[in-house]
């Protein structure tokens, strides 16, 4: 499935398009660029992501779709999420730095109910980054819980929402 929409008239005055599509092996090294330079995992946040790796074996394993841009972006991967189906959950959601704002994580997240919909899933949980808390609420999301802390990796307690996924 793709979908291709118009990014929010913040962005320039020619409305660059945004074309969603699933992600293929190729696509590894420029995901865990995302994931590594994510401005949201710097300083004490670090550890989370350091040594992280998408893999093309995640890529076949689960549904991952990236956002790619026209326009100035033209042919740039600009974000990117992974759905997986059992349990349901959102794993990874990431949009480069310089295009945070945009509406392109609110595109991912519609795009991945719709996926989720498509596979019969009434929910999606996601264990949020701090930094991302408010944008998960602002999305619709629901609070539901905390993860504890996971160090050394993770030592800090995380946000659980869930994703009420509508019918068709």
């Amino acid at each position: 499935m793709r979908h291709t929409r118009p990014m929010s008239r913040r962005t320039s005055p020619t409305s660059p398009q945004i074309t969603i599509r699933r992600a293929v092996a190729k696509d590894a090294k420029r995901l865990t660029r995302l994931v590594r330079g994510s401005g949201a995992y710097e300083g004490k946040y670090a550890s989370a992501v350091a040594g992280y790796r998408v893999g093309p074996d995640y890529i076949e394993a689960h549904r991952v779709f990236v956002a790619v841009g026209g326009g100035e972006h033209d042919g740039r991967v600009l974000g990117f999420y992974a759905l997986v189906l059992a349990p349901p959950e959102l794993d990874l959601l990431f949009v480069a730095d310089d295009v945070q704002g945009l509406g392109i994580g609110r595109l991912l997240v519609a795009h991945m109910l719709s996926e989720a919909r498509a596979a019969g899933l009434d929910h999606v949980t996601v264990v949020s980054h701090l930094p991302a808390e408010d944008f998960y609420h602002r999305v619709g999301a629901v609070r539901t819980g905390t993860a504890p802390a996971n160090p050394p990796a993770v030592p800090w307690d995380r946000p659980e929402f869930e994703f009420r996924v509508p019918p068709a």
